[in-house]
């Protein structure tokens, strides 16, 4: 347990340095020392606007934004185990965006938008669900057998569909939303008003799913060792299921697609801390929320005034890291 804490603090207070250089950087500029003043106890300076009216709430939804793709990669890992997986491979991404990018094109507001989002992220958890329903609740003799073949396959068949749906969308889409829609795709936080959504959930699923950590522990063992164990593999498959596909499709609502965090963050941490999901989760909600939010204050201050999407720096960052971890794995095993 004090380990556990050591490394909960050590990444809390990770966080709070970001936090505190993303909301004293931008164009213009405030003093770290007035930070706690204009936080706390705000007046009518332009700085203090500046602070609770756009920096404060997009930092906001970039920490639960993050940590929600942190946490989501991670179950997809268990649920998989696989170290590759991360949240869209089921699909969620693509669909998100069909439904997003056609309001767009129709000429809809930002509510519409959201709505079809998460309405193209629905369609996608119900849809795989029910097509590999089957091989959620199959338990395997051998613990090296994938259990959830027809889970992965079925949800890659959905993107592909849905990013040749997401290209025609693209093409008939009038010249003058195109813009909006590419950055929508790379991710973009420049946009939200409010993130209550997300922020609620984060703590929520860590609630729900901390009791069931002994038994995820278990389940990386394979469905057969499991549930000789005890473990009901049935259940606890579908709840990390349903858990980190609603996860992943609030954060698509919430900011559009943004790549590498849930793949990256629970493989570094894991390499950091041990794969104790007990351990590993909430250290992921955390990591992932500081990952997201340094790059989005790197992608809106470093080009300022120019904004770039985050998803995009997440990517540039992210593709290179993994790759070099992956390379370090190869030559330790060589």
């Amino acid at each position: 347990m004090r380990h556990a804490l050591r490394c909960w603090l050590l990444l809390l207070l990770v966080l709070a340095v970001v936090l505190a250089w993303a909301l004293t950087s931008g164009s213009a500029a405030i003093a770290w020392a007035e930070l706690p003043r204009l936080l706390l106890w705000p007046d009518a300076s332009p700085e203090a606007e500046v602070l609770q009216r756009l920096r404060l709430p997009r930092a906001l939804a970039a920490i639960a934004t993050g940590g929600l793709l942190a946490l989501s990669g991670a179950l997809m890992q268990v649920l998989l185990r696989n170290p590759l997986a991360e949240p869209y491979v089921l699909g969620l991404s693509s669909t998100a965006a069909v439904g997003a990018l056609g309001m767009m094109a129709l000429g809809f507001g930002t509510l519409a938008v959201n709505a079809g989002a998460f309405a193209g992220a629905l369609f996608a958890v119900v849809l795989v669900f029910a097509l590999a329903r089957h091989d959620l609740g199959r338990i395997d003799a051998v613990s090296a057998v994938d259990g959830s073949p027809r889970l992965l396959l079925t949800g890659t068949m959905i993107s592909s569909l849905s990013i040749a749906l997401v290209s025609l969308i693209l093409t008939l889409a009038p010249t003058e939303r195109l813009r909006g829609m590419l950055f929508w795709m790379l991710g973009d936080l420049s946009g939200v008003g409010s993130a209550g959504a997300a922020l609620a959930l984060l703590p929520l699923l860590l609630v729900a799913l901390l009791p069931f950590g002994r038994e995820m522990n278990l389940l990386l063992r394979g469905p057969g060792p499991a549930s000789m164990l005890g473990v009901p593999v049935r259940r606890l498959r579908a709840l990390i299921y349903v858990a980190a596909s609603l996860a992943a499709a609030v954060t698509v609502t919430t900011a559009g697609s943004i790549g590498f965090v849930g793949l990256v963050v629970p493989h570094v941490l894991r390499r950091l801390i041990g794969n104790d999901q007990r351990v590993l989760l909430p250290a992921c909600a955390l990591g992932g929320g500081a990952f997201l939010l340094a790059a989005d204050t790197a992608a809106r201050s470093w080009w300022a005034p120019q904004q770039l999407p985050v998803g995009a720096l997440t990517a540039l960052v992210g593709a290179p890291l993994f790759i070099a971890l992956l390379s370090r794995d190869r030559g330790r095993r060589a």
